[in-house]
Formats: C-alpha cells, sequence, structure tokens
C-alpha cells in the first residue's frame, strides 16, 4: 500500500487531494519504445497527460514507461528520441487487460527516414545544461552530433534554436539564460562546420510553459531547447 499511495503522491502532485480518488479506479499503461528497424530498445523522453485538460502529466525518461490511469481519463503519450521522428499515441483505460494493464509498444522511425518540412518543431530531449548556467554537459553531445548530421544531409536546411526556462524566478534573468543557452548550442553546431547563417536563435524565457503545475515535474519540462525548421 505504501508503494501504490507513493505513486499516487508522483502522479497527482498539485492536481487533487490523494483521499479524493478511490486505487480500486486506476489502470496502469505500460510499454516499451524501440527502434521500428531493428525492434531495439531506444531512451526516450515519454511525456503523457490526461485528456483534455492535462491536469495530470508526468515525464519519464528511459526506454521504457509505467504510469498509473484514473478510469474516467484518456491519456496522450508522447515521444521523443535524438535521431527519430516523435511519436504520439492516445492510451484509454477502457483497453485494459484483466490484470488491468493498458501494454503498448512504441516503434520509433529514424529520423533519417523522416520527411524534415518548414514548421516542424523537435524538442531536443537530451540536451543538459549546467544548473542555472549555459554550460553544455558532455552528455549533451550526442545528441547536439545528431543535429549536425542532420543539417549535413539536408544541405538547404535553415533552423532556429528556441530557448525556454520554467516560469519561477526573475522574468529578466530567465530570458537572459534562456538567450545564453541557445547561442551555446549555436556555438557547438557552428564549432562542428554549420553555417551561422544556418542557424537562428530565439529566447523566450518563461513565457511559453508546456505546463502551469507548480510541480517539479512540469518545471523540468518547461526548461527545453527547441529546434524549429525554418526552410529546408
Amino acid at each position: 500500500m505504501a508503494l501504490t499511495l507513493l505513486r499516487l503522491v508522483f502522479l497527482l502532485a498539485a492536481a487533487m487531494p490523494l483521499l479524493a480518488q478511490e486505487v480500486d479506479s486506476l489502470t496502469y499503461a505500460e510499454g516499451m519504445i524501440l527502434s521500428a528497424e531493428t525492434r531495439q530498445p531506444v531512451n526516450a523522453r515519454i511525456v503523457y497527460k490526461s485528456l483534455p485538460y492535462g491536469n495530470r502529466i508526468g515525464i519519464i525518461n528511459g526506454s521504457k514507461y509505467s504510469f498509473a490511469m484514473f478510469d474516467n481519463d484518456k491519456y496522450s503519450i508522447e515521444v521523443i528520441a535524438a535521431g527519430y521522428a516523435p511519436a504520439k499515441y492516445m492510451l484509454d483505460p477502457a483497453d485494459t487487460n484483466e490484470n488491468r494493464r493498458v501494454i503498448r509498444d512504441i516503434e520509433l522511425v529514424a529520423g533519417t527516414n523522416h520527411v524534415h518540412t518548414p514548421g516542424q518543431v523537435m524538442l531536443l530531449s537530451n540536451l543538459i545544461f549546467e544548473v542555472g548556467r549555459s554550460r553544455i554537459t558532455p552528455e549533451s553531445y550526442p545528441e547536439l552530433d545528431i543535429v549536425v548530421s542532420m543539417m549535413r544531409e539536408n544541405a538547404n536546411m535553415i533552423i532556429q534554436l528556441e530557448g525556454h526556462t520554467d516560469y519561477q524566478g526573475d522574468p529578466a534573468e530567465n530570458m537572459k539564460l534562456s538567450r545564453q543557452r541557445v547561442k551555446a548550442v549555436k556555438d557547438y553546431l557552428v564549432s562542428k562546420g554549420i553555417a551561422k547563417s544556418r542557424i537562428h536563435t530565439k529566447a523566450f524565457g518563461g513565457t511559453m510553459p508546456l505546463s502551469r503545475d507548480n510541480t517539479p515535474e512540469a518545471h523540468r519540462m518547461n526548461r527545453r531547447v527547441e529546434l524549429r525548421i525554418l526552410e529546408n
């Protein structure tokens, strides 16, 4: 019971009191994230939220997912991984099996087989900065190298790097930090031979959060750099 309550606290955060819900009304979604070509596990960022308002939201990093769903809500799940086209699905607790599980493996198509069209936005989900700074950590280099390869393969591609922070703290400092972070990403791409003229940058600070929830998971999701394709 203690483990179940901990999972509920994580899921609900500030959305609603735990005691207002019955544990018996829970169904669990679970599955693997796989390469469509090799059927091997793929590390990804998995964002799930209840529909239609997104009042229950969570982020999972890894090659598998598992989370609780209330029976009266449908859920969207979006999967983003470096080198793969993003995938988005809807999960319905009504599709549960006899063990109250909705099991769905998600296959991702390699980015090299994906047509990159103007207006497409990709989240650099494995891009990590030092806390409160614009310094990119070495763990981020493989993801950025995929962007380099994508731009080399698409010689006419022009991109815009869009920096976002969470909405906590001083708005001016948030704007400054998001500006510094997209510049750091641009500098890395330029150091790998991509022309400066092909890389635009735009900083939003905390003005465009993906979630207004006041939870650590929501704040973490709001801190991001997105890549928008302007021309290709």
